[in-house]
């Protein structure tokens, strides 16, 4: 397939709601979390119906802090998302096991933003979206004050079954070509990269 070259990112909080509905769609992974997973506890995630994560997601787009995330567009269609705010924000990374083996620096410093999360609709994978994203994610942050934008990718080299479901987080080399260094590699198919805007 060919890449894309006319693709647009903006900030979510830029955006109709309709067209971040669009991009989570009704079925699979993306319509049953709306990014919620790393946000919520055990308790929250398991006792709220699924329907309510994606008011969840609308509140914090409307709220009076940076966007959490970005949307892609090839035209006037939404094709993708992107998940991206200050690294505090998402409390289950501190208890994460890849996160906590990564060895980082203080996990509450919310000048270090974390990119999560990758939704591309079907029809617009392995065209650039995801790059696209990564881009827009990386100025959203450096906008906001980021020292710091960080990620949690898949190895695919050392995982080459990994399924569409399982590379949310991004392929490693995604990041690498973007400029992102390795700072830990707690497992050998998952890595903690960063990419550093200030000193």
């Amino acid at each position: 397939m060919p890449v894309l070259s006319d693709l647009t990112v903006r900030p979510v909080d830029t955006v109709p709601w309709e067209d971040v509905r669009t991009v989570f769609g009704i079925r699979g992974d993306p319509a049953g979390c709306w990014c919620q997973f790393l946000k919520l506890s055990n308790a929250e995630w398991n006792d709220r119906p699924r329907e309510e994560f994606s008011r969840i997601l609308c509140e914090q787009i409307e709220a009076p802090t940076p966007a959490p995330g970005v949307l892609a567009y090839l035209g006037d269609e939404p094709v993708g998302w992107c998940a991206v705010e200050p690294r505090p924000n998402y409390s289950r990374l501190k208890r994460m096991p890849l996160v906590a083996a990564g060895g980082l620096d203080d996990l509450d410093d919310a000048s270090v933003w974390a990119v999560t999360c990758f939704v591309v609709r079907v029809g617009f994978r392995k065209r650039g979206v995801s790059g696209a994203l990564l881009e827009g994610a990386v100025e959203h942050a450096r906008a906001h004050g980021a020292r710091i934008v960080e990620a949690y990718p898949v190895d695919v080299a050392e995982r080459p079954k990994a399924s569409s479901a399982d590379l949310y987080h991004g392929p490693l080399s995604l990041f690498e070509r973007a400029g992102f260094a390795i700072a830990a590699r707690p497992k050998s198919d998952r890595a903690v990269v960063q990419l550093r805007l200030t000193e």
